[in-house]
């Protein structure tokens, strides 16, 4: 076999790429020059062999320690795990509380909530919204977002519209305040039009790694049985740098994949990878 043949063999190569980038950004620097975030649609919906992905999704957590947390598809029971388990070290904001919505984890040793918001989406069929926070990193303000855009090949027009949305906030943001996005954007390229000349996309801005080339991933990925297989960038990280040259300077680091290994039961914790990322802080 080689990599380009078997799916286990090459999944096996990215684990260990992956794993070395992220050991890369740990070294890379101090920790109170860095601010690392991950971004993950936990999916949620999947029955299949839930308290096993929960408790895998809450160690993968545990073990990068990451400043700040994006999560989408989440529901109430993986919520209440999470809440018992690491509500002594993160703040948790929710974008809803019914059926599946989006929550932000703030490391409360790091960050520090100053205000959030729900932002609804006038068109959305599946309860979509944007949460907003605006927090305290090392005393510089800094806003997150996050978001889970409508689905499906179908749903483009909505998805671009919801795109639109989140892009004028971040453009329009305060001058003085950097901006971060991150989220299951479910956008194929070519429905990515109009992007302020602001805003880039990290994973562009750092070269486009091979490895973080894509997100959801059904030739690796077994958690879904697809028919077709796909590779698609489904989740992205968006940065607006402030508009005004001082403090706070946030500029790309780093980005890896996780949730790559397979749990005992056989599955992984999500049908998509998360996006692991790491910023300095200057």
């Amino acid at each position: 076999h080689n990599f380009s043949t078997s799916p286990c063999h090459f999944c096996l190569f990215m684990q260990l790429l992956c794993h070395f980038n992220i050991l890369l950004c740990k070294i890379s620097g101090p920790e109170d020059s860095r601010l690392s975030l991950i971004t993950w649609n936990v999916d949620g919906l999947d029955g299949e062999e839930q308290p096993e992905r929960a408790r895998g999704l809450c160690s993968c957590l545990t073990s990068h320690s990451p400043d700040v947390v994006l999560l989408q598809e989440m529901i109430q029971p993986y919520i209440r795990f999470l809440h018992k388990r690491l509500t002594a070290t993160y703040t948790f904001i929710q974008g809803g509380d019914e059926g599946y919505f989006t929550v932000m984890l703030l490391k409360k040793s790091r960050v520090s909530l100053l205000d959030s918001q729900i932002v609804e989406y006038p068109n959305t069929r599946m309860m979509r919204n944007l949460l907003q926070a605006q927090v305290g990193v090392q005393g510089q303000k800094l806003c997150l977002m996050t978001s889970h855009f409508e689905s499906c090949k179908d749903y483009a027009r909505e998805r671009m519209r919801q795109l639109q949305l989140v892009m004028k906030r971040m453009d329009e943001a305060p001058d003085d305040v950097a901006v971060l996005f991150g989220g299951d954007t479910n956008l194929r390229d070519a429905e990515v039009v109009g992007l302020p000349s602001s805003v880039c996309d990290v994973w562009e801005q750092l070269g486009e790694p091979e490895s973080c080339r894509y997100t959801w991933d059904t030739q690796l990925n077994t958690n879904k049985d697809v028919h077709f297989k796909c590779r698609l960038r489904f989740d992205r990280v968006y940065l607006r740098r402030p508009a005004q040259d001082g403090p706070p300077r946030l500029e790309p680091d780093s980005m890896a994949l996780v949730g790559l290994e397979k749990l005992r039961c056989g599955r992984y914790i999500s049908d998509h990878w998360g996006i692991y990322c790491t910023f300095s802080v200057q």
